[in-house]
This record gives C-alpha cells, structure tokens and sequence, in this order.
C-alpha cells in the first residue's frame, strides 16, 4: 500500500465527501491556480513546494489544468488522461469498469512465454482496441505473458515510448483508458498476463513542463536521452512508487518491467529506491 504517512499523494483525489482534492508539487514556483471546467479556483501552500485546492461537484470528464504566475498553462503531472496532448488540459477519469475476469491471479513465472509488443505498430490501426483482436492467436502461439511497450503520454503521435513525460496518462493515439483495461481483461481471459514496461530513468526532453516549475524533481547532471529524476528526494520518490502502483492496481497489470532499472539509483531514507 502507499503510505500516506511517508508520502503525499499527486494528482487528484476523492474523500469521503466525495469533493476532489487537487495537488501539485511546484517548489520552483510561487502558487499556481487551478482552473476546472473554465472556473478558477486559489491554490494554498501545504508547505515544502506543495500546492491544494479542493472542489466540490467534480466527476469524471472534468477538464482541468494550472496556471503559473506568468499565466502559463500547464497539465497535472499526474494527469491520467490527455485527450488533446501535452499541450492541452487534463481530463478527470472515472476508473469505474466492468471488468469481466475479476478472479484473475496471474501465473506462475515458470510458465512465462513473453511476447513483447508496441502497440503502435502491433496493428495497422495502432491501437488497444486492434490489438485486443490479436490475443487470441497470441494465446494459440503459446504465448503466457504479454509486455507491452511503455505507455505513458510522449510529445507527438508516434514514439517508441521512451520519452514520456506524463507517467499516469496512456498515449492518447493509442485508445482511451477504459480500451486498455479492455485490453489487458481480454488477456487475461485467455490466460495471460500483461506487463508493462514502465521508464522511471529519465523523462523525454519534449513536453516536460515539470522542469520550468519543479527543477528539484530533476538531478542536475542529465542522461543522455534526457533529465534524470532526483530519487533521493521524497517527494520524487512518492511520485513513481505511486506510479507503479497505479498501473498495478487500477489495470490490473501483473508486473512491470522497469527500464534501465540500474540508472534508479538514489537513497532519500533508509532504503534504495529501486528496493523499496
């Protein structure tokens, strides 16, 4: 489980009253606001560069994003969904899905036959929806386990995927979040598992608004395929361990193979990141 204790949670969040709790980690920035749907809100400080606004009436298809104090806009870092690209507002998504093997548990590591697949070029079409059409034959092959190529929202249309830089969002040209959890139900249902590869070393050098208000987020030495997050900060840390967790859970993805996992190097506390 997150800890909520450790930690502060990105993005936005439900409580109990059912009013949504906006957050945003800017310590390079005085307070941005928060516009929902054309009507803008004040952000308070929660102290150490951390940013929240509560609104009530919110639901899922709520467009959203931030303004800074010099009037730029900019999407929630941990936007799960960005319709119309990096450039563009969020979107609030209702996670609500009628998923058909609940049962699942996966398989043991034994059987694993791993077939890797970008779903870009997997298909003609390059999408989830196209590829969910292939899985049977995939099945037939002999193939247990699915991974597929990273997934979190890159600048442009088309990439290997990575160079993202919105970890919580699937590439919009892909399909939309509930035709990937049909994706990866439909494997399940024929007995495989899905990975995904997830790229945590570094974020892509294009579409990365997290470095004009967040410069901690990032070490000052670059790789070279672009910014290295700073895993000694816990705040960094909260960020991807969330991450990881998100796919797990609200996909139902059944591992993640992390890319370049030798570059997470970066203790914060008592354990290494990578280990934690």
């Amino acid at each position: 489980m997150f800890n909520a204790m450790k930690y502060r949670k990105w993005g936005v969040e439900f409580d109990a009253a059912g009013d949504a709790r906006f957050r945003i980690w800017a310590p390079g920035s005085d307070a941005p606001r928060l516009v929902i749907n054309g009507a803008e809100y004040e952000m308070r400080s929660e102290g150490n560069g951390w940013y929240e606004a509560v609104a009530a009436d919110v639901s899922g298809g709520a467009s959203y994003h931030y303004v800074l104090p010099d009037g730029r806009e900019i999407p929630d870092p941990a936007s799960h969904w960005q319709e119309g690209g990096l450039d563009g507002p969020s979107t609030i998504i209702d996670h609500d899905f009628s998923w058909q093997h609940e049962n699942w548990t996966g398989r043991p590591w034994h059987e694993a036959v791993i077939y890797e697949i970008h779903i870009g070029t997997f298909t003609e079409e390059g999408t989830f929806r196209a590829a969910e059409k292939k899985l049977e034959r995939l099945a037939e092959l002999g193939i247990t386990v699915i991974e597929v190529m990273p997934l979190a929202s890159f600048q442009g249309d088309r990439g290997w995927g990575y160079d993202g830089v919105l970890q919580f969002a699937p590439q919009r040209g892909y399909g939309s979040p509930d035709d990937l959890k049909a994706f990866i139900d439909a494997a399940h249902g024929l007995g495989m598992m899905v990975l995904l590869d997830v790229v945590y070393n570094h974020f892509g050098p294009e579409g990365n608004f997290l470095q004009t208000y967040a410069p901690d987020f990032f070490q000052k030495n670059e790789t070279p395929w672009g910014p290295a997050p700073d895993f000694d900060s816990v705040d960094v840390r909260s960020y991807f361990l969330q991450n990881a967790l998100y796919w797990l859970q609200t996909y139902r993805f059944d591992g993640l193979r992390i890319d370049a996992a030798d570059h997470l190097a970066g203790g914060g506390g008592e354990v290494d990141f990578l280990t934690e």
